[in-house]
């Protein structure tokens, strides 16, 4: 407890963390509460199992119950917004004038735009209509950026039409998409002076001091309108002194810092938020966060989560509500018409919610991405960016809103691109780095080859049904068609599957399968050896987890699972991600993710808590034909088997030229000849795989690998 407390978690969470047996805060959690309690967006990257969850969980938690109790007190904030310490009425850049990927820091002058391809702008919050005014900029990098002035007509790309006056890096002016050779060129280091002389209509620029002369005179129609401190950033950051503070090149002239602008001559920006913040201030039980998963089953980790850490806060109580697809929604309408504080939610209901205005976001002061890489490998990119445009980025309170990103998998291009969108100067916390495994994991392949093993030909039908892809194909033995080979390893890796539980003599793991049919067959075949659900403490009980699974049957079917009720668990990816199972020996891989960083998830179910674990991969030799739906029923009575570029939904699918197989290939004399452990050559086999995690792309083909 007094761990906890120390970095600044309130006694009445760190009592609930103490009864979870937590006597030290992870190293996740160690790093990231403080950040978050200090009012910092954060990329958050550890180890699956890790204590992500409690990591951000415990200072939303505590940052919501404090900003009820201040409303309860009647501290509803002030007439003036602020950002992290900023506020509105002062000379910063606008919050709410600028475009979608432009960061502003908490002081509201640092400003940064990481987008590589576009260009982003801001305006400040005050203009100016007469005098002769002042302000400098500072280059933190050597990304593009043009300063200047504008007025409230101009387009955030500033220099692009008749209302704004731009200075660019390259040293060209421009105007109205006119530009000119002007000054000299600069970058990093360099600070620009940005002069405006209203009477004379008059706007020239400096560098380190130097005076560069006159670079435009203003055209009549903006004579008698404010004038805006403004920028436009492509893969750049700035940083904005209006004379707050002293500058490092004083004007001269009669010049002065735009913060000593006579009153009368100040105008606000019509972009101040005022109306929105008029708005959430009548609307007491909107939510004061909110929680996205990619899955049921974490959705409903994470809340039973919430609801330990917050047990004993009272006065006000938390009240928290689970929006999730596949359960009744006019039970969730319920609660929310009462008033919710912390929701956790999948995209599919929190979209269905949000769109028909059920779900109130105008005071969320808190978005969190958990598993954010699998949020977009899943297609919600326009979600994501279609919730976040909604929240206000100042609440009621005058808070700024608070963007958490985390997975086990966080350096994907992707992910990247959207934190540098969405989120303000985030601070990394990075205790993985990029696609680590658990070092207590041990990692074997069996290569699945029909060529070497004739055992699918003695079968005859006694053998685990398959997916019907080839069910209009000649597959009988002797055919020696690429269709027989793929049906051959279908049926060997359900053998394979059977034979390593046997030889293992495994008393639990779980069982990842590509497809949902896969996952049925796979738990109708371990019926036939006996075993199945509801044969508790059967060498073959078994439970199945999927997508078609009714939300009721897969939450019993994972709590039977934990209890150890039974002793595997078929499942698809959707089990991969987050999902806290302790104490798994046991993962097999019966086909391979598409995405390397999904195995690392897999993966991640062994090996936790300083337990040792195996995960076994079995990898088709031969190409095989899978299904790749495509059809608008998403797999359901579809039984079309042709090539998806013929108009069907199948592809052939080579497990050979995933790219940390291929680096592993070189290690298959080393192990499953035969089903011995091998306990020596597994670890020397998971160091390497640690390695090759990283490092695969770097080799070209098997053959490379081969004489390495």
């Amino acid at each position: 407890m007094a761990a906890f407390s120390e970095m600044g978690v309130m006694p009445e969470i760190a009592q609930a963390v103490e009864e979870m047996d937590w006597l030290l805060p992870t190293d996740i959690q160690a790093e990231s509460i403080p950040l978050i309690l200090g009012g910092g967006d954060v990329l958050m990257a550890a180890e699956t199992g890790s204590g992500k969850t409690g990591a951000f969980s415990i200072p939303v938690i505590q940052i919501v119950y404090e900003t009820l109790k201040d409303q309860m007190e009647g501290k509803k904030g002030k007439a003036t917004i602020k950002t992290g310490g900023a506020v509105l009425n002062k000379w910063q850049m606008n919050p709410y004038d600028r475009g979608s990927a432009f960061a502003i820091g908490s002081d509201g002058l640092c400003c940064q735009s990481r987008e590589v391809k576009e260009w982003h702008g801001c305006r400040a919050t005050r203009g100016v209509t007469k005098g002769k005014y002042y302000y400098e900029v500072s280059c933190h990098d050597q990304g593009l950026c043009r300063v200047g002035w504008s007025t409230m007509q101009a387009s955030l790309d500033l220099g692009t039409d008749k209302f704004g006056f731009g200075f660019g890096g390259t040293g060209k002016k421009s105007h109205n998409k006119q530009f000119d050779s002007y000054g000299e060129e600069f970058t990093m280091h360099d600070t620009i002076g940005c002069y405006l002389d209203i009477d004379k209509g008059q706007i020239k620029f400096s560098k380190n001091g130097k005076d560069l002369g006159l670079a435009f005179e203003f055209p009549p129609h903006i004579r008698n309108q404010p004038l805006f401190a403004a920028c436009v950033l492509k893969n750049a950051e700035l940083k904005f002194n209006f004379g707050e503070e002293d500058f490092k090149f004083p004007p001269k002239d009669g010049y002065i810092g735009l913060c000593k602008a006579p009153d009368g001559n100040v105008v606000k920006s019509q972009h101040t938020g005022n109306a929105q913040v008029v708005q959430t201030q009548n609307l007491p039980n909107a939510p004061k966060a909110l929680i996205v998963e990619p899955s049921r089953e974490l959705a409903e980790q994470t809340l039973n989560n919430v609801k330990q850490f917050k047990k004993y806060i009272d006065n006000p109580k938390l009240r928290e509500l689970l929006i999730i697809g596949g359960v009744a929604a006019r039970d969730q309408l319920s609660v929310l018409e009462q008033g919710v504080d912390i929701v956790v939610g999948t995209p599919g209901r929190l979209d269905d919610l949000v769109s028909t205005g059920k779900l109130n976001l105008s005071q969320v002061r808190f978005l969190v991405l958990d598993e954010a890489d699998g949020l977009l490998l899943q297609g919600y990119s326009d979600f994501i960016n279609r919730i976040h445009s909604q929240i206000p980025q100042i609440t009621s309170d005058g808070k700024r809103l608070q963007v958490i990103v985390c997975s086990a998998t966080l350096h994907s291009f992707d992910v990247k691109k959207l934190s540098e969108k969405i989120m303000h100067f985030p601070t990394w916390v990075d205790l993985k780095g990029e696609d680590s495994v658990p070092e207590t994991v041990h990692h074997v392949v069996v290569i699945v080859n029909p060529k070497t093993d004739k055992l699918w030909e003695r079968l005859g039908k006694n053998h685990i049904r398959t997916d019907e892809v080839h069910a209009k194909d000649n597959t009988r033995p002797g055919a020696n068609t690429p269709e027989m080979w793929s049906e051959a390893i279908k049926i060997l890796k359900g053998e394979y599957t059977v034979r390593a539980i046997k030889e293992h003599k495994m008393d639990q793991a779980i069982i990842f399968c590509r497809t949902k049919i896969d996952c049925d067959n796979m738990e109708q075949y371990f019926i036939q050896q006996g075993g199945g659900p509801d044969r508790k403490g059967h060498q073959f009980s078994c439970v199945c987890l999927h997508g078609d699974r009714k939300p009721q049957e897969r939450k019993q079917n994972l709590e039977r699972f934990k209890r150890g009720d039974v002793r595997f668990l078929i499942c698809t990816d959707v089990a991969a991600r987050g999902i806290d199972i302790h104490g798994v020996p046991y993962v097999i891989n019966v086909t391979l993710p598409d995405e390397k960083q999904n195995y690392v998830h897999r993966i991640g179910r062994v090996g936790r808590a300083e337990r040792m674990g195996l995960a076994i991969s079995l990898v088709a030799k031969e190409k095989e034909k899978v299904w790749y739906h495509v059809c608008s029923s998403r797999g359901k009575g579809c039984y079309n088997t042709r090539l998806k570029e013929e108009g069907g939904c199948t592809i052939w699918y080579n497990e050979m030229q995933v790219d940390f197989i291929k680096a592993m290939w070189i290690f298959w004399h080393l192990q499953f000849k035969s089903w011995l452990p091998l306990k020596r050559r597994l670890r020397h086999l998971s160091c390497i795989l640690a390695i090759f995690l990283t490092s695969c792309s770097e080799h070209s083909d098997c053959a490379t690998l081969e004489t390495t």
